[in-house]
């Protein structure tokens, strides 16, 4: 493919984060790395790049809309001292935006509900975040996030001086991947032809489809969706695995944003995540499993030579009380590790190589 003229000619340079010496961990936002995977689909013709970021400080790719939407409320005023930064997450998000109120010293309510991970309530509270946990879904919806969200509604009542972050209509939540997009297509001299991207408030998915339209990119970007959620339509149905899908249509969302769609179970984003544990050593989350599944679902589509990102939005480490538990596993989905157990490679020691 011959590289956009958008990029090798008239390509607008977005400002990209400080070269060298850091000042202070929010600096260390953005910039993650692509890595190549050439082991997960062994014996294809095509390339497929990882979008690592989990390597965001905060430990996900919401780092990104978190500190834009808390400078943005910094710069218009709708923050200063004394307001009560507000949010429902069910963890990454949350957990951004703790790490961003902690470093400008903002106080920061979280509403939750009992499918956050032990480990990311956890790390709210490292963050000095106060949580409020709401224990039963709304009676209307049947919904936690219905329920999350009225729960907001009361504490905006309550609070002299509040500001609610909203990532599932903010115009900074999307506009805030319009740098993630820029890094992949730069990083890759503007040959990309396929994005797999994992979707719940839209905003990475909208971000990266606004960019596209922007500098009218071939690039085909597949929205990886869980079965039960509704955001492209389908049975609402119950689902595990936590930040992956929703269960009411986001506001960010539009039919325009997504050039497919791909839906996959839970045991998928499961067994997802244990193959690239198993060809890649790479420790992902829940969202990034589903991704593995969903191109193994898209593979006769995609044509030889192809370039492809994976945008992998979280860490493992979240999730070892679940996708990596064994025996959470076979409580949810029984003996299911042959799914994803192949014969070990012969090691190959480098002193052997003449």
């Amino acid at each position: 493919m011959e590289k956009p003229l958008a990029y090798s000619q008239q390509h607008q340079v977005l400002p990209g984060p400080r070269a060298g010496l850091k000042k202070g961990i929010l600096s260390c936002i953005g910039a993650t790395p692509l890595v190549e995977l050439a082991r997960l689909f062994r014996g294809r013709e095509f390339r497929l790049f990882a979008k690592m970021e989990q390597l965001n400080p905060g430990g996900s790719t919401k780092d990104r809309p978190a500190i834009q939407i808390i400078e943005r409320g910094l710069e218009t005023g709708e923050i200063r001292e004394g307001t009560v930064v507000l949010e429902s997450s069910s963890g990454n998000m949350g957990i951004g935006l703790a790490q961003a109120c902690a470093y400008y010293r903002l106080r920061f309510i979280c509403v939750v509900d009992p499918k956050i991970t032990r480990q990311n309530l956890a790390l709210l509270r490292a963050y000095n975040a106060e949580v409020e946990m709401v224990e039963d879904p709304d009676p209307e919806t049947g919904e936690f996030l219905a329920a999350r969200i009225k729960r907001i509604r009361k504490l905006q009542a309550s609070l002299q001086r509040s500001f609610w972050t909203n990532q599932y209509a903010s115009q900074w939540n999307s506009s805030a991947h319009h740098r993630t997009m820029h890094e992949i297509v730069t990083g890759l001299d503007g040959r990309l032809d396929f994005l797999f991207c994992a979707t719940s408030t839209c905003g990475t998915l909208r971000g990266c489809a606004e960019y596209k339209e922007r500098y009218q990119l071939p690039t085909r970007i597949i929205a990886v969706d869980a079965v039960g959620s509704i955001i492209f339509g389908g049975e609402k149905k119950t689902r595990l695995i936590p930040g992956h899908g929703a269960a009411l249509v986001p506001q960010l969302y539009s039919d325009d944003l997504a050039d497919e769609v791909v839906k996959v179970t839970d045991l998928e984003c499961v067994v997802g995540c244990h193959k690239l544990i198993q060809e890649e050593a790479l420790l992902a989350g829940g969202s990034s499993g589903a991704i593995v599944s969903a191109i193994e679902h898209y593979l006769p589509k995609l044509h030889r030579g192809a370039t492809c990102v994976a945008l992998f939005a979280d860490r493992g480490e979240r999730y070892l009380d679940t996708i990596y538990s064994l025996e959470w596993i076979k409580e949810h989905f029984g003996e299911v590790s042959h799914l994803w157990k192949q014969p070990a490679p012969t090691l190959v020691c480098a002193s052997a190589i003449s």
